[in-house]
């Protein structure tokens, strides 16, 4: 594989497995060969982001990875009989399934290998930066404060370990109303400019949120503009 990308954040629920799944689509449809690894293996988010189940096959030395969109797959998500069973293993049983998925899945000549980590700066993320040659790492984050100041962290890890952080991605930045098209920022402006940017690099994209989670604002949005203002009485002093 000629180039492995890490996508990683210090904050949970930023939306990692969103940023893979659509980066690895988007280099996919740019005609490149695409990998993507699940490497969440207490929350595996790939299959369901994806759509595709099923048990990956071997012929005792290699794995064959699933695939969907020409992407190939590989998650513990793949390998579970039930999909919400929980996966009780410690540090020693998770270092040895992600190299395994490293090194015995055939993964074939991949012009991009990409990582969906987990969240924080824990052993799985510092065994994976220091066993793989990485070329560099997609920092993902929302504008929120509380989130930023977890993203430091991960910024600080890849700094420590000579990591180079190609991309900011600020999820859920904004979102557009479906009525009047007017663009509202989710927090307070630029706030991705000051994570990962102020040490490392410029927020390389920012996305808004989806229509669904915004829904009340746009009916507000139009019960508003039905509506005519009325004007409250002054009350009247005693």
């Amino acid at each position: 594989m000629k180039n492995v990308i890490l996508v990683m954040s210090g904050k949970g629920g930023v939306g990692k497995s969103t940023v893979a799944t659509n980066l690895a689509l988007a280099l996919k449809a740019m005609g490149l060969k695409v990998g993507l690894l699940d490497a969440d293996i207490y929350g595996p988010s790939i299959p369901t982001m994806l759509g595709i189940s099923g048990q990956p096959l071997s012929d005792g030395k290699k794995i064959q990875p699933l695939e969907r969109f020409g992407v190939k797959l590989m998650s513990i998500g793949f390998l579970l009989e039930d999909s919400k069973s929980a996966v009780v293993w410690r540090g020693p049983m998770l270092h040895g399934a992600l190299l395994q998925f490293l090194k015995d899945v055939e993964w074939g000549d991949l012009d991009f290998l990409l990582l969906d980590l987990p969240p924080g700066t824990g052993d799985i993320a510092l065994t994976l930066s220091q066993r793989v040659r990485s070329n560099g790492a997609v920092i993902v984050t929302t504008p929120q404060e509380v989130a930023l100041q977890d993203v430091y962290k991960s910024v600080s890890m890849n700094q420590k370990v000579g990591i180079p952080i190609v991309g900011v991605v600020e999820n859920e930045s904004y979102f557009v109303c479906g009525n009047c098209n007017e663009r509202t920022s989710c927090s307070v402006p630029a706030a991705g400019k000051r994570s990962p940017t102020s040490q490392a690099r410029p927020c390389s994209g920012r996305s808004r949120s989806s229509p669904k989670s915004v829904s009340g604002v746009t009916r507000a949005c139009r019960s508003s503009k039905r509506r005519p203002v009325r004007r409250r009485r002054k009350l009247s002093r005693w």
